[in-house]
């Protein structure tokens, strides 16, 4: 039964959307009072979980996003954006520009988040496609991807050192399997699978914080100073992570670190720097400036509520209980240990839609195997790592993010983001088991 009230929400969620034309929003909102009801939460409890739902992703989000959409519109603004466009197109040509912005998200998102790592690359994305003539979804979907494979299976992202610690896993084991698998998948699900001609025919209108007419030569940025405010957030949080790692707890210095190494202050810190020196620097009045973030913010508020009703949603359902249910159920099959693994995460990832919460509710439900010496820890990691991301779809801030983001529909989201999602689980999957035959 609790599979069909799940299934009957999503359903219910897409109609309001995308047949009756409701704010989403307001439909996810509607769709989860009414999961709520029906998956047995208390009245009482029931605006409790939207609130906290939305509390706890907002939290972790809204910085990150509103400064990186800040800090994305002076870096397309002041020609920052397309001063990297063409020192990628220098160095790669216009035939591998697809592999060059994959390897630049594979090197950003092991550090970063892939909401962070997300908002600063989707400028660059946009520049490099508009001013060369390029497919969209042929450069977005080998940047998803890494961002996709370094989020869920490689530490130091939260989900896969957690999962390191509860089967007792070697991290630097773990992160090399992670290595060892994750290139090829991003290599077959980036792109090679963004040069499908569906998804090349795709017609993207970038919204308009991004959508900014290319500059003369002259009125460029110059190349390290375009090159080091738009990956500051990255450097920042490299070295401010390296430092805290050979720093002991009760160290003077410690908390101040980790206050800097904060992905909101290291945002914060970025901003300021691309105002001073993409914006004050460069002649730009600092009223403009703060105008052009402000419209930028405009640009994305949509976005933020949308992501904001997902998080309802999935607390929803976490809250009812349903992660616990189909996991217990899915534990009694008879299957390959790393299969089954796998299997929980990715049933639990397409009910409830948050990664993290499949991945860590697969862990406490197969850690008794894995405690039993029954599947290597490693792999385990990797296997639940790969099911977490299967089959992103409307209960998912993720699946909203990318669909607002690259300005989609709703189907042609399903056919470029979900789709990549599955293949890139999949694939995951695929390799752990073939690893598993060599070690």
């Amino acid at each position: 039964m609790t599979f069909i009230i799940v299934a009957t929400s999503i359903v219910l969620l897409v109609a309001l959307i995308v047949w009756i034309k409701v704010e989403p929003f307001i439909a996810f909102l509607i769709t989860s009072i009414l999961a709520g009801l029906l998956l047995g939460i208390p009245l009482t409890d029931i605006s409790g979980s939207i609130q906290s739902g939305i509390g706890n992703l907002m939290g972790a989000l809204v910085i990150v996003i509103v400064l990186g959409a800040m800090l994305g519109k002076i870096v397309a603004d002041s020609g920052a954006a397309q001063r990297i466009a063409q020192f990628l197109m220098n160095g790669f040509g216009e035939k591998y520009v697809n592999w060059a912005i994959a390897l630049t998200a594979f090197i950003v998102g092991i550090p970063l988040f892939f909401n962070v790592g997300f908002v600063l690359l989707v400028p660059l994305v946009f520049a490099v496609a508009y001013q060369y003539k390029i497919p969209v979804m042929l450069l977005g979907i080998p940047m998803l991807a890494a961002l996709s494979i370094t989020h869920g299976l490689l530490p130091p992202h939260p989900a896969p050192v957690a999962l390191v610690a509860q089967f007792g896993a070697n991290i630097g084991t773990t992160l090399i399997y992670g290595f060892i698998i994750g290139v090829p998948i991003i290599i077959l699900g980036g792109p090679l699978l963004g040069r499908l001609p569906y998804l090349r025919r795709m017609k993207i209108t970038p919204l308009e914080v991004f959508n900014v007419k290319p500059k003369a030569e002259s009125e460029l940025p110059g190349l390290v100073n375009s090159l080091f405010t738009a990956l500051l957030p990255v450097f920042l949080l490299i070295v401010l992570s390296l430092v805290g790692l050979r720093m002991n707890e009760d160290s003077p210095g410690y908390g101040f670190i980790t206050f800097l190494g904060d992905p909101n202050i290291v945002m914060l810190i970025s901003l300021i720097w691309a105002t001073i020196s993409l914006g004050i620097m460069r002649g730009i009045r600092i009223a403009d400036i703060m105008n052009r973030y402000a419209s930028a913010v405009k640009e994305i508020a949509l976005i933020l509520l949308i992501i904001a009703g997902a998080g309802a949603f999935k607390e929803v359902l976490v809250d009812s209980g349903v992660s616990g249910e189909i996991g217990a159920s899915l534990q009694k099959l008879a299957i390959n240990p790393l299969l089954l693994g796998w299997l929980i995460a990715a049933v639990i990832r397409i009910s409830v839609g948050s990664a993290t919460v499949a991945a860590l509710t697969a862990a406490g439900i197969i850690a008794p195997l894995v405690a039993s010496g029954i599947g290597d820890p490693n792999l385990m990691v990797l296997a639940i790592g790969s099911g977490s991301l299967i089959f992103s779809h409307v209960n998912d801030g993720g699946f909203w993010l990318v669909k607002e983001y690259f300005n989609l529909s709703i189907k042609q989201t399903f056919l470029s983001w979900t789709l990549l999602e599955t293949v890139l689980s999949i694939l995951g999957l695929i390799g752990v088991l073939i690893l598993d035959l060599f070690i």
